[in-house]
This record gives C-alpha cells, sequence and structure tokens, in this order.
C-alpha cells in the first residue's frame, strides 16, 4: 500500500458541475460555501419532511473495494433520496479486479453504466487513477491513507453548525485532534478544509508514530494558523472549542510500536481533568467502543457537546448536495421537484 507521504501530489481543478471530487484541495471558501448553502437546501429532504425526485431516471454507481457500512450506505441514501437510482458492488473478491482487470479497465467499463460513481479504494492516489479512466464524475469516498473529501466536508459543516448553536464562528476556535493522525485520512482531509478559515488553534495528541505527517502539518501552518503538539488527551483538549477523536487504523498499520495505544484515548474523566465538560465532540466513526479499544469512550455519550451522530446525519446532507453539484442541479430545481409527505415513519413516544 502506498504511504500518505509518497502519494503523488496533483492540482485538481475547483469543485463544480461535472467535476470529480477527489480531494478537499478542490475546494476554496466560495466554492465550499456554496455547497453547504445547497446542503441547507435539501435538509427537509434529508430528514423525510419532503419527497424530491430531482435524480428521476439518474443512476449511481457504488464501487466500495474496501469494507464500508456507514459510508456506503450515507451515500446510497443520499442518493435515492433525491429520486435516483443505485448499483452496487463491495469487495474485490466479487470485482473482476479479483481476475486482474486493472482499474483503468473497470472504471471505463463501470461509468458506461452510470450517471455519477462514489469509489472507495485501499490505495491512497487509486480513486484518482479511477476517475482519469471514467467517462462519468467519480466522487472519492476514500482513498486508503489518503483523502476522504466528504467525510472533511460533512466534519466541517457540522462544527459550523455546532459553533453556531453557541454564537461562535468558525474562524478563531481552537479544535484539538487525537488520535491516528497518521494514517486517519479523515484528519488529512479536515486540517486541509479547515486552513481555509482564519486563525484557527489547532492542538494535537497521538501515539508515538502516529503523528501528523510532516507535509500537513506544514500546510496548514504555511496558512497562519497555529499547531501546536501535546504531550497527553488532556493538555489537548483543555480550551478547546471541539474536540474530534479518531480511532487508530490498525488495518493501516505496518509494523509501529503502538504499545502506547491502550486504556480510552477520550474519556469524561480527561475532559474533566481538563476543565472542558462541555466541549463539541466529535468522531468520524466507526468508534471502537469495547474496553481498553484506545477510542473515545462511551462514557462521553451523554454529555451536552456529543455531535458524533449529528455528523453522520449531516453526512447525508452534505452527499446529497454533491450529487446534486456534479450532476448541474440547482436549488430551484430541487424546489420545483419536492413535495410534502404523506406518510410518517418516526417512532411515537
Amino acid at each position: 500500500m502506498m504511504p500518505f507521504e509518497s502519494a503523488p501530489q496533483t492540482v485538481f481543478p475547483l469543485f463544480g458541475q461535472g467535476r470529480h471530487l477527489l480531494s478537499v484541495s478542490q475546494f476554496d471558501l466560495p466554492t465550499m460555501r456554496r455547497l453547504f448553502d445547497l446542503a441547507d437546501t435539501v435538509t427537509p429532504i434529508a430528514r423525510r419532511q419532503a419527497v424530491c425526485t430531482v435524480l428521476d431516471g439518474a443512476m449511481l454507481g457504488s464501487l466500495f473495494f474496501e469494507p464500508s457500512t456507514r459510508t456506503r450506505l450515507s451515500f446510497e441514501s443520499a442518493f435515492l433520496r433525491l429520486g435516483g437510482e443505485v448499483t452496487t458492488t463491495t469487495g474485490f473478491t466479487f470485482s473482476s479486479m479479483a481476475k486482474g482487470e486493472s482499474i483503468h479497465d473497470t472504471a471505463r467499463v463501470v461509468s458506461g453504466y452510470s450517471d455519477v460513481l462514489v469509489v472507495r479504494h485501499p490505495e491512497a492516489g487509486s480513486v484518482a487513477q479511477f476517475a482519469a479512466a471514467s467517462t462519468v464524475p467519480v466522487v472519492n469516498a476514500g482513498d486508503g491513507a489518503g483523502e476522504h473529501p466528504s467525510q472533511a466536508l460533512l466534519d466541517v459543516y457540522t462544527l459550523e453548525k455546532e459553533l453556531g448553536r453557541r454564537g461562535r464562528p468558525v474562524d478563531g476556535c481552537h479544535i484539538a485532534i487525537l488520535g491516528d493522525l497518521k494514517y486517519g485520512r479523515t484528519v488529512h482531509s479536515l486540517l486541509k478544509l479547515m486552513a481555509l478559515h482564519e486563525d484557527i488553534v489547532f492542538t494535537l495528541f497521538s501515539p508515538p508514530s502516529l503523528e501528523l505527517p510532516p507535509e500537513i502539518d506544514a500546510y496548514v501552518r504555511q496558512r497562519g494558523h497555529r499547531v501546536l503538539v501535546q504531550p497527553s488527551a488532556v493538555a489537548a483538549v483543555a480550551g478547546a472549542d471541539a474536540v474530534y477523536a479518531t480511532r487508530v487504523q490498525r488495518e493501516r498499520l505496518t509494523g509501529e510500536v503502538t504499545q502506547a495505544a491502550g486504556g480510552d484515548l477520550l474519556n469524561r474523566a480527561i475532559l474533566a481533568e481538563a476543565d472542558n465538560l462541555d466541549a463539541i465532540l466529535m468522531h468520524p466513526l466507526p468508534r471502537d467502543s469495547r474496553p481498553d479499544s484506545f477510542d473515545l469512550s462511551p462514557d462521553v455519550d451523554d454529555l451536552p457537546g456529543l455531535a458524533i451522530f449529528d455528523q453522520t446525519d449531516n453526512g447525508l446532507i452534505v452527499r446529497m448536495a454533491i450529487f446534486l453539484t456534479v450532476l448541474g442541479v440547482d436549488a430551484e430545481a430541487v424546489r420545483l421537484t419536492t413535495k410534502q409527505r404523506p406518510w410518517k415513519a418516526s417512532l411515537q413516544p
């Protein structure tokens, strides 16, 4: 597997109609703002308060060559809620790649069956190779230890909403990022997107050998933000407006010493010691809730700032906006094809 540090660095065009979404580097603040405004428009549809058929007749090809449940279902649900159709495959075993077919040939064939593709692959840079051969827009749903742009977008969208409820802007906020900072592709993409804002303070804590890649650290610092590496989780979360915890990517480890990755990465006691029980708590999920998993402990789940399930809900909204953007659908077309739903699906008290 190609490590993040040696993945090819490519300049992609700004995100928009008929464009692939491969990297968060395709966003500036106005581009991200347009996407978030469109996300606000489709929120009632995502919340099942309304039904939309704006993508009637459109086909999504969902190709996940690496295990995924939440991300795959989120993308597929987003497309279906806009009235589209989905065809899907998971894993190499059920792919012609198991017979030796190249990424190029697979991409060229499958793109002929779809109007947009969502691809997850275990090797950094592989989704860009897929996009190079595709005849339709490709959305990167995670490429190894490289990037996960839609996750970073939903993370920033969630952070903006959570800070807004507290009367705070994203500019000038303090965010603590804990866990596997080397292989956590969500962290790499999040830092790059957050760097578009002004005056952010990042405090970092990770186990030895899983520190943030130096080029990501340099990227953030060069844009005028402060990056402070702390010796403990308590020191990292002290004073933070938001805490972003991420599990150790054990499936990507190549022999690093991780004996320190035991116990809880973040729990109620750590937040209490840091005098920060009210912090916004975020996690890209899945979370390993087993004892000594070195992850976000379930004992924080009743704290007022817990936002991990808001992130998953917002992921559906942001991915709907991504599909609408690549297919050239604006907010007015969404409104014209939306109606109130006549049925109810929520549980009654």
